[in-house]
């Protein structure tokens, strides 16, 4: 019976509610691998980032690659990836895929644009599989929250694509924290202050790009899938997505689930109660400002005081810097971005911790913590804890996830309340205007607009039942 048919019928209503039996009692199609087998992985995007991802997967040695999906098959960019694997069944539209094999899947890998990840995502977790999905988890407020409960309904392994969970970085801040090292902190400031593709446009544009010519083959409709209508423009593919704010999260969602992740955590700051712009240089109702900063303010929890966490980026809008500050670090195994390779500078993507004794300085993804200060870092010397090795990187914890091994390390319980933070941060760049969050409720209580733009536009007709899984 065709997917569409299955959701329709009564049938798929008693299906899910077998989501409460254990994983095992299910069998392999409701995610339980038997520790002896890989992981039968079907990789949706395909090129660019998907393509590192997919090829990230395999290289664990825990995982069959057993269907591929990306819209422009045809691509220069696919074709490295389909080279690969040459015998392994091709897809333009993950629906398809899902109708044709889905009983051959165990987990599925997201490498598409930002606003595409909730409708292959959902879709899959209700079909019982483990999703690894490149950050940030969705587009909107709203898609994260029904991804997170989604996750939890189905049981199924979930991991968002920010490296640095299963690095140093992690493991160390979790330790300082533990120990009493990092404490009592009421300010964090990142940044990510590298060129970005909309740097080079008119920040007077008023429209849309003009509709071009399609690439030869390549499936439109669906990679358009729930947004809005769009003509094909060159300017919406090949990571030009992340320009526009109807399809990505600019430079926050795109650096912020690599600067703010572990600060997020292990401070436990769940969502802000508000957020202001600052600074909104050259702000366009259609793609990012030129440069922003943003004030994120969460309130106390538990014995932690209230934080005020900054967000930096644009060429001229660096954050002021702490005396001693020196030079920051750049971690060597940050995947270069798709606009370029990172150049090392003072000033690396990266964070400022300010404690109530100590301020650390941190680069992005997996790199590690210094103290800022020599007679400061002298004096805590001996005081430091030992920090444990990471026992998989990000890719193998998705992998042993999903066999039953491991806790997922960036699962949607923890990934999803900070992408919810990028979604806030956005709604504020995109509206230029201060929202005040209610953290209860999760509605926004200053503006009727923002309000309603947590859940976006409505999807596009035919794309409604990924809203209902």
């Amino acid at each position: 019976m065709k997917r569409r048919q299955f959701i329709k019928s009564g049938a798929f209503a008693s299906m899910t509610s077998a989501a409460i039996v254990p994983s095992s009692v299910l069998g392999k199609s409701f995610g339980h691998i038997p520790p002896s087998e890989k992981v039968n992985l079907a990789c949706c995007g395909i090129g660019h980032r998907g393509g590192g991802i997919t090829k990230s997967l395999y290289n664990t040695g825990l995982a069959n690659i057993v269907a591929l999906c990306d819209v422009d098959l045809e691509g220069e960019h696919t074709a490295e990836v389909l080279k690969m694997f040459p015998d392994v069944p091709r897809f333009t539209d993950f629906r398809e895929m899902f109708d044709t094999m889905a009983d051959q899947i165990d987990a599925v890998s997201v490498g598409t644009p930002d606003f595409s990840h909730f409708p292959i995502t959902m879709l899959a977790m209700s079909l019982g599989k483990g999703v690894y999905v490149e950050k940030p988890m969705a587009r909107t407020f709203n898609e994260v929250e029904l991804m997170m409960q989604g996750a939890e309904k189905y049981g199924v392994a979930t991991q968002m694509g920010n490296q640095g969970h299963s690095e140093a970085n992690y493991f160390q801040f979790k330790a300082f924290v533990d120990a009493g090292i990092i404490k009592d902190v009421t300010k964090v400031v990142a940044h990510m202050n590298n060129p970005r593709r909309w740097h080079k446009w008119d920040p007077k544009m008023q429209s849309f790009p003009p509709a071009e010519p399609l690439p030869v083959n390549m499936d439109w409709d669906t990679w358009l899938g729930t947004a809005k209508h769009h003509d094909y423009n060159k300017d919406y593919h090949h990571g030009q997505w992340r320009c526009w704010y109807d399809f990505g999260m600019g430079a926050l969602g795109d650096w912020g689930a690599h600067t703010m992740d572990t600060a997020h955590e292990f401070l436990n700051l769940g969502l802000p109660y508000e957020v202001t712009p600052e600074y909104l240089k050259d702000h366009n109702p259609f793609f990012f400002p030129m440069s922003t900063t943003l004030s994120f303010k969460f309130p106390e929890r538990g014995n932690m005081p209230e934080v005020e966490l900054k967000w930096y980026d644009g060429l001229d809008n660096q954050p002021p810097l702490p005396k001693d500050y020196g030079v920051s670090k750049l971690d060597p195994n940050i995947p270069p971005p798709s606009a370029g390779d990172i150049k090392k500078k003072k000033l690396n993507p990266g964070k400022i911790i300010y404690g109530k004794d100590l301020t650390f300085k941190g680069g992005s993804h997996g790199s590690t913590l210094d103290i800022i200060g020599l007679e400061a870092a002298n004096d805590m010397a001996s005081k430091l804890p030992n920090v444990m090795e990471s026992p998989s990187n990000h890719f193998e914890n998705f992998l042993k996830g999903c066999k039953g091994e491991e806790a997922c390390r960036s699962s949607f319980d923890v990934a999803g309340p900070l992408s919810q933070v990028f979604a806030l941060g956005v709604l504020a760049q995109r509206l230029n205007t201060k929202i005040v969050f209610d953290r209860e409720t999760k509605r926004i209580t200053n503006n009727p607009l923002a309000d309603l733009m947590l859940e976006g536009a409505p999807p596009r007709k035919g794309w409604e039942e990924f809203y209902r899984l």
